[in-house]
């Protein structure tokens, strides 16, 4: 009996119960959408991505083809809350079922909010939200740089508002502002205007505007990215955001330089208004000119003032003048003193007159022959007593006297003859050049030549007038 009952159960290979045990499995579930915490993630350098799926009573294995990972929304790590979608199947070699996953997104705005938060203080702490590492937006671009959806009023709000405004050049870089592989695109987006050559094909712009428009936290989640947040982050260009709407507010709004409320306030931050400008510039114009006119009026003061302070330059001029007439007239009585001044002190160094000369040796004789007569009276009183001196006669030395001033007035006599200022008592002239040398020919005098005449009584100075005679020929000169 008990083989009948034995024989009576099916007999399945184990592939034909792990085949059976699948299909039952996939045809009762299909495609299914799971809830839970992520844990044991794991990626293989094949690309796969191992991970489990548990709740607070249950665990769930699952795997993400290698296939799949490009396609997901999110990247899936520990801790994450998801809603997995995908194909329950099993696992035939450990006798596992687990799902494949082809989708994930957050479960829930409390998960996203935490991964938001988590990830804006990891990078808070890195120090790339400092206002320090903010730049400055330049204050008329001539390049601005859009970064959004080709598709969609955000684009057009932005160029409506740089032509009411200031007309500048936009450059679009159209990206998917929304859903997979969008924070990757926008990413490079902002590192490729940044690495534009500033004189390419291409302008490099002067600023950069990142935008979007409004929608849920999960359409916006590609701003919250990390690749997003530290591309702006990095960007050498000024980066302003303009992300959803005024209430909205994502991780790169922190890393951006400037945060807009909309896409129409950010192209109002990056260019000014032109009427603006040419109102502040009429007002700058006129203080300008209001300055100015101040400036002349406090010069002009200055002038003034100075003015009164210089003296009076045609009394000054006339005064001058009369003091130059004065000395022009007390000239010639100057010269004429100077010239006797130095006349005087000339005196000394010419030689004395021989009349002069003979009568001073002629006192100095008469002195030198009284003093002889004395010292021989004395003398011979004195040596030879009475006798001696009365048979003394003085007749020898009285002739040899007369002798010797006989011949001393001869001798005079012959210097007197001999001396040139007999010559010029005579009606001659003694002629000297500059420099006091004596001119004997009329051919060594040169035309214009200043001369010193000597006369008897005195001298004169003259300039010679007339021409260099030649040779031969006489020479004619006509003194001043």
């Amino acid at each position: 009996m008990d083989t009948a009952q034995t024989s009576n159960i099916p007999e399945y290979a184990v592939s034909e119960i792990a085949g059976a045990i699948r299909r039952t499995l996939e045809g009762a579930f299909g495609r299914v959408r799971v809830k839970g915490e992520i844990t044991e993630c794991k990626r293989y350098p094949s690309g796969h991505i191992y991970l489990s799926l548990k709740d607070e009573s249950a665990k769930l294995e699952a795997v993400v083809w290698k296939s799949a990972v490009p396609r997901l929304s999110i990247q899936p790590e520990n801790g994450l809350e998801v809603i997995a979608t995908g194909k329950l199947t099993t696992y035939a070699d450990r006798s596992k079922y687990q799902l494949q996953i082809d989708r994930l997104e957050f479960a829930g705005e409390g998960a996203l909010l935490a991964r938001i938060e988590a990830l804006r203080r990891r990078l808070l702490a890195e120090g790339l939200f400092d206002e320090g590492r903010k730049r400055p937006l330049p204050t008329l671009p001539q390049v601005i740089g859009v970064i959004t959806s080709e598709a969609g009023a955000v684009i057009q709000d932005i160029r409506t508002t740089l032509a009411r405004r200031f007309p500048r050049r936009l450059i679009l870089w159209p990206v998917p502002v929304q859903g997979a592989g969008a924070a990757e695109r926008i990413a490079a987006a902002i590192a490729g205007f940044n690495a534009l050559a500033p004189d390419g094909p291409i302008p490099r712009p002067d600023v950069l505007i990142v935008a979007r428009g409004g929608g849920s936290l999960e359409d916006l989640m590609a701003f919250n990215e990390e690749a997003v947040v530290r591309a702006a982050a990095a960007s050498a260009i000024p980066l302003i955001s303009a992300v959803g709407h005024e209430t909205d507010t994502t991780l790169i709004d922190f890393a951006a330089d400037r945060r807009a409320p909309t896409p129409t306030a950010a192209a109002e931050l990056a260019v000014p208004a032109r009427a603006d400008l040419l109102a502040d510039l009429a007002q700058r114009a006129l203080r300008l000119d209001a300055a100015m006119r101040a400036g002349l009026r406090r010069a002009e003061t200055d002038l003034l003032r100075v003015e009164r302070r210089l003296p009076d330059v045609p009394a000054r001029l006339l005064d001058l003048r009369r003091r130059l007439d004065e000395a022009g007239e007390a000239l010639p009585a100057a010269l004429t003193q100077g010239i006797a001044a130095r006349r005087l002190r000339l005196a000394p160094l010419v030689p004395p007159h021989p009349r002069e000369a003979i009568a001073t040796r002629r006192h100095a004789l008469s002195l030198l022959e009284g003093r002889t007569r004395a010292a021989m009276a004395r003398r011979v009183q004195l040596g030879q007593g009475a006798r001696a001196l009365a048979a003394f006669s003085a007749a020898p030395l009285s002739a040899l006297l007369r002798e010797k001033s006989t011949r001393l007035a001869g001798l005079a006599a012959r210097l007197e003859a001999g001396s040139y200022q007999s010559v010029l008592a005579r009606g001659f002239a003694l002629v000297r050049d500059a420099s006091g040398a004596p001119l004997t020919r009329a051919a060594a005098v040169a035309p214009g030549a200043a001369l010193t005449i000597g006369f008897a009584d005195g001298e004169v100075k003259a300039v010679v007038e007339g021409r260099k005679p030649r040779r031969g020929a006489d020479a004619q000169e006509r003194l001043l």
